[in-house]
């Protein structure tokens, strides 16, 4: 495993306490790794370019990239190059799981949170957060000054799972919320009604919003590794249930299969990208598919 894909795996970055540097190792491991990507060329130096179109303006070639990537880059100007982006961050109950005492759904979340800010910020893309558990709890505006970072992992340093989950109510309250154009990341196990869900990101895509559903789950609530008999707490309700993990593992797997296939099914069908993830998989994942959609963008 390289030095770069070393950054990027969870068990790595919670041994490191700040949160600020968490973000910049995912990123900097993100880059370096970029090589062997789709994404070759890219880092944070040509977020002011973009690849030679026939048709485009030969004035506007940047000769001295041409030079180091025998590559057609032209300048973009400012309108084409920002992408507003809002993190939406789930802060319900159900996200302090973990199986294994490493990080929690929440931790997951601000890691990656905390990575998708710091590489915004530095390509000079405004970006804003908004955290909501049963209801809208802090709005952090989009902006692109060095200092939004900090004012971003300020927030994300002091989120606390809590309360039940309101993610559709809320959803709905930042469409209304959030009048300007914008790429809505939302960061969430999505452990609630899933048809309120999917019409509520449907409002969001109506509202003219590009929207990415990173669906954060535990890496037990994907694979049950359980055995004997097993106490599931639901954490938001407080109820219980004693069940043979044996006798219900197939039909757990298949329904959470079932509803991993719903979401991605009707994602696409309104225009929004799904991307499933647990709290083992490495970061890249999901920052390849923010890239994906700012690519997507020009």
């Amino acid at each position: 495993m390289s030095s770069a894909e070393e950054y990027l795996r969870p068990e790595v970055i919670r041994n490191i306490a700040r949160l600020d540097l968490r973000a910049r190792f995912i990123v900097e491991g993100f880059l370096s790794g970029l090589h062997t990507s789709p994404f070759h060329g890219f880092s944070v130096e040509f977020s002011e370019h973009r690849r030679y179109n026939p048709g485009d303006d030969p004035r506007d070639i940047d000769w001295q990239v041409f030079a180091r990537t025998d590559r057609f880059y032209v300048r973009r100007y400012q309108a084409e190059t920002n992408i507003t982006g809002y993190l939406l961050m789930d802060l319900s109950r159900s996200m302090a799981y973990t199986h294994r005492q490493e990080l929690t759904k929440l931790d997951y979340s601000i890691c990656l949170a905390s990575a998708i800010s710091y590489l915004m910020i530095h390509q000079q893309d405004p970006v804003g957060l908004v955290t909501f558990d049963e209801e809208i709890r802090q709005s952090v505006p989009a902006r692109s000054r060095r200092s939004q970072l900090g004012n971003i992992l300020a927030v994300l340093q002091k989120c606390r799972p809590q309360g039940g989950s309101g993610i559709a109510q809320c959803l709905q309250q930042a469409a209304a919320m959030i009048r300007h154009r914008s790429l809505m990341m939302v960061m969430s196990d999505c452990l609630a009604d899933p048809d309120e869900i999917i019409e509520s990101l449907r409002i969001l895509r109506y509202a003219g919003h590009d929207v990415i559903v990173f669906h954060v789950l535990d890496e037990a609530e994907v694979s049950f590794p359980f055995s004997g008999s097993v106490d599931l707490l639901e954490p938001e309700s407080g109820s219980r249930q004693v069940v043979d993990a044996a006798g219900i593992r197939s039909s757990y797997l298949e329904a959470l299969q079932e509803l991993r296939d719903r979401f991605r099914q009707e994602c696409f069908a309104i225009g929004a990208d799904y991307v499933a993830l647990d709290t083992s998989m490495p970061f890249d994942k999901a920052l390849t598919e923010y890239l994906f959609q700012r690519q997507a963008r020009f």
